[in-house]
């Protein structure tokens, strides 16, 4: 057998983990010279490449110096911790992949936490050092204190530190002497991280992650923890609950390069793929038939966030998407809850709507643009935080808030978040930015990026991840401007635009098909205004004096899903299908949410 190293790369969103696995990857030639793969190789499918983001977790394995390296790429965002969770089980070591300049960030730390309670061996990689001022030695420093804080054992804190570029494609030892290639990483790896320990006895392998084929269903991935598994082997399925199904292997695959390869056994210490398992949930053990032993279950942190999915019913219904009645969207939720552990779905007292529960408004909202590009029509609720009730007081998730920002707006940026109920731990200058950080409720968080963003004129960095729940702060003032509301069917009008374009900011274009109940723009004032939008303009055979005016409309605001999430109240909706985001009313009629306000 051959030898065999197992490592996950852990870092902030953005600081260039998949990058660095793209420059591991050629340098193992997997690929044929006439190949060419293109960037982010392991980013595959659309949604990753448009927002530059991972979101799935994904396998590789490339050799070296005779020893075969598997590598874990992990999602760097916080919405995304319950993938990271689930796959540091398969590791035996990390690489932490830290900014030269921006240095350890929120999410640094709660993966590294994750991955130093498990024992596992870090190596620190100091990326993009080919970047203006960077500080390469100051960001070693900082991880040092950091993995201190989260009282990291001795040998975890004997760390050895490589720095490079990913982008340019080399790793060195000392940061001042570039080299051509990445090969200090692939000798560290080798050199630091440990050897899978090989555990006799019967059988083990917990279930950490699964594979979809259109041809043989679920497969079952994960690492075997002890003994041996073969192909037509009879298995004992542990499941999470404590009951026991009988099970056969039928095929037996291991990864290999960006695909996997069909062997006749796995010993243990090696991630495989088990064809032929059904029924299983991520977090089930494959134990022996006779004597069957369970592996502790992962254990996955709670959701902090929900949103109400229903069925679309507006008056453009079924226009552009395929698939829109209530059992096609249980079925899809259902699909999601097999292989996304952070995610619960709950039955409400409609048979046409559920409550989905995630870890934040991207979490949510990267399974409803799945959704819509798959040809679905939903409608969604505005994003509500968990409440508990923790020893008869009610408790609300709190979060911790990091922002980096030039010190002249930094003022405007403190008020806003006081403002949501938001208290200032630290500030501090890093070089000629300011950081700061604080502790806010997570309702607080909903809608506070757009209006940081105007506040400081685009130039604040934020990221947030979950602290705990304490107890409930009270209101939190919500959006001040009411909304702009169609008042019946038709096609919007430049001429009816122009003459309403003081009572507010529009959301859509001329000549745009819009019904009545449709949220059309922001007014100005609070409370809502119900407008006639589909108004033309009367033509006579007189020449009036103001004829020949040209219309001068401002462009109308466009949102992305998450805007429109964070945007609408809580009598709206955002109804998504394959072609458009629109905000309507939950009640469309005038006259039915006058009576409603009323009750």
């Amino acid at each position: 057998m051959k030898k065999l190293r197992n490592i996950a790369i852990i870092a902030h969103v953005d600081h260039g983990k998949t990058t660095l696995v793209d420059k591991m990857i050629m340098h193992s030639n997997i690929f044929r010279k006439n190949e060419n793969p293109g960037d982010l190789i392991l980013d595959n499918n659309d949604l990753e490449r448009e927002r530059g983001i991972t979101i799935l977790s994904k396998n590789v394995s490339l050799e070296y110096k005779d020893v075969k390296i598997n590598i874990i790429d992990t999602p760097g965002h916080s919405d995304f911790g319950g993938e990271v969770e689930r796959v540091l089980n398969m590791a035996d070591g990390v690489l932490l992949l830290v900014d030269a300049f921006e240095g350890t960030m929120p999410q640094t730390r709660f993966v590294l936490s994750k991955a130093l309670a498990l024992g596992l061996k870090p190596v620190v990689v100091v990326n993009k050092v080919d970047k203006p001022n960077c500080r390469p030695e100051e960001v070693q420093e900082q991880v040092f204190e950091l993995m201190f804080n989260l009282e990291a054992t001795e040998e975890q804190l004997d760390f050895p530190t490589i720095y490079g570029s990913a982008k340019e494609g080399w790793m060195s030892k000392d940061w001042k002497k570039p080299t051509t290639d990445i090969t200090a990483i692939l000798d560290a790896i080798i050199e630091y991280i440990p050897e899978p320990k090989t555990l006799d006895g019967t059988p083990q392998m917990l279930i950490t992650s699964l594979d979809y084929s259109n041809y043989v269903g679920r497969i079952a991935v994960g690492r075997v923890h002890r003994g041996e598994l073969r192909e037509g082997m009879d298995v004992s399925l542990a499941k999470r609950d404590g009951s026991i199904k009988k099970s056969r292997i039928k095929e037996l695959h291991v990864f290999s390069g960006l695909g996997k390869e069909r062997v006749s056994k796995v010993e243990s210490g090696e991630i495989c793929a088990l064809v032929g398992i059904e029924g299983f949930d991520i977090g089930d053990s494959i134990c022996d038939i006779e004597n069957p032993e369970a592996l502790d279950p992962i254990a996955i942190d709670e959701p902090t966030m929900s949103m109400l999915f229903t069925i679309n019913n507006s008056p453009f219904y079924g226009q552009d998407g395929k698939y829109v009645t209530s059992r096609h969207l249980i079925d899809r939720l259902e699909l999601e809850l097999e292989k996304n552990l952070a995610l619960r779905v709950v039955p409400t007292n409609s048979a046409d709507s559920y409550n989905v529960f995630g870890r934040g408004v991207l979490h949510l909202s990267v399974l409803i643009e799945t959704m819509r590009r798959e040809g679905y029509e939903i409608q969604v609720g505005q994003p509500q935080v968990i409440i508990k009730d923790i020893a008869g007081e009610k408790c609300e998730p709190i979060e911790i808030l990091y922002i980096d920002l030039p010190e002249d707006v930094s003022g405007k940026a403190i008020e806003l978040i006081t403002q949501r109920k938001g208290e200032m731990l630290t500030m501090e200058r890093k070089a000629d930015r300011v950081h700061l950080e604080f502790h806010i409720p997570s309702r607080g968080i909903i809608g506070l990026r757009n209006q940081i963003l105007t506040a400081t004129a685009g130039e604040a960095v934020m990221s947030h991840r979950f602290h705990e729940y304490q107890p409930h702060k009270g209101e939190i003032p919500g959006r001040v401007n009411g909304s702009l509301i169609a008042m019946e069917t038709g096609t919007t009008f430049a001429y009816a635009l122009n003459k309403l374009q003081d009572r507010g900011r529009f959301f859509v274009p001329p000549q745009t098909e819009i019904y009545a109940g449709q949220v059309v723009g922001e007014n100005n004032r609070a409370g809502d205004l119900v407008l006639n939008v589909t108004k033309t303009k009367k033509l006579t055979n007189m020449r009036s004096s103001g004829a020949d005016d040209k219309v001068k409309l401002a462009p109308p605001i466009i949102f992305s899903l998450e805007e429109a999430l964070e945007y609408i109240q809580g009598d709206e909706y955002v109804e998504v299908t394959p072609n458009n985001i629109r905000l309507r009313k939950i009640l469309l009629s005038e006259h039915d949410r006058k009576r409603a306000s009323k009750e």
